[in-house]
């Protein structure tokens, strides 16, 4: 999850930095500030790069959602935005966006909901308001199959190791919980962390289990480490947590995707993840 602040070996991870074409966003609106109600069409920003939560594919299948002339958007977030756009009965448009621009993006009108995997942190909701979490996870680390850290239990264990999250990410901030800990530049998207993973440049990489899991699933040579009870990541929320963002002059939109949420039960989106899960490309 990113949660907050969407592997492969090093040639897949390359591709995945390079395969997923921007779609430009939508010019900001002057005019009014409920965009959505105007056009009838619901604008979800996210990267379309963090697999099983969202990420890009060229096959179009009944799950997909159009990006660009070629590309299609697939992943737990795009499956939870269009349960929410069909029941308030609206067209989804998926804009394909960088992790730094997503907030900024709402604020200037250019999308109606950040749904992507986004933790609501206390800095975050001084700039844009959150649902309830959609999606709770867990907190872990991925580490080379060989390493001496395969076995670890305990979060400090890592004391002395090069570790690295992504940017502007919860998984970056956490690293600091480890006493001296070797806390690395942050990677620009989650993806270039595995890859220097993988060459040796890091020694773990902090993650969400759902996301560790495909990482693993598609890489022999790495695992994840779920920790002890208590003996893991902490955070202001308790659990790994992942909302969604709207604007805060927006306050009819967000109690409409509140409502609309409300009705997903748990068992469904708990299904809908491991779907996500088992259906991500090789590559992601």
């Amino acid at each position: 999850m990113k949660a907050s602040k969407n592997i492969l070996s090093a040639a897949m991870a390359l591709a995945m930095l390079t395969g997923c074409s921007s779609q430009p966003a939508a010019p900001a609106e002057t005019e009014t500030t409920d965009t959505a109600a105007a056009s009838n069409v619901l604008r979800v920003g996210m990267e379309c790069n963090y697999a099983p939560f969202n990420w890009t594919t060229t096959t179009q299948t009944d799950m997909t959602v159009q990006i660009s002339g070629v590309d299609y958007a697939d992943g737990y977030d795009v499956q939870i935005a269009r349960k929410l756009a069909d029941d308030l009965g609206m067209e989804l448009q998926i804009v394909k966006l960088d992790w730094d621009s997503l907030i900024l993006s709402l604020q200037k009108d250019q999308i109606d909901a950040v749904i992507a995997g986004m933790t609501a942190t206390e800095e975050r909701m001084k700039q844009v308001d959150f649902t309830t979490p959609y999606y709770v996870s867990e907190e872990v680390i991925i580490v080379r199959k060989d390493s001496d850290l395969a076995n670890i239990k305990n979060v400090q264990e890592l004391s002395g190791k090069k570790v690295q999250g992504q940017m502007n990410t919860i998984y970056d901030d956490i690293i600091d919980q480890i006493d001296g800990v070797q806390h690395m530049p942050a990677a620009e998207t989650f993806p270039a962390s595995i890859q220097a993973l993988q060459a040796g440049g890091v020694d773990a990489v902090t993650s969400e289990l759902p996301v560790a899991i495909g990482v693993v699933a598609a890489n022999p040579d790495l695992t994840y480490i779920r920790f002890e009870a208590g003996k893991g990541f902490t955070d202001e929320n308790g659990d790994a947590t992942v909302s969604i963002a709207v604007s805060k002059d927006k306050p009819e939109l967000l109690a409409q995707l509140q409502t609309a949420l409300d009705k997903i039960s748990e068992d469904d989106r708990n299904a809908m993840m491991q779907a996500a899960v088992e259906r991500q490309p090789a590559g992601e």
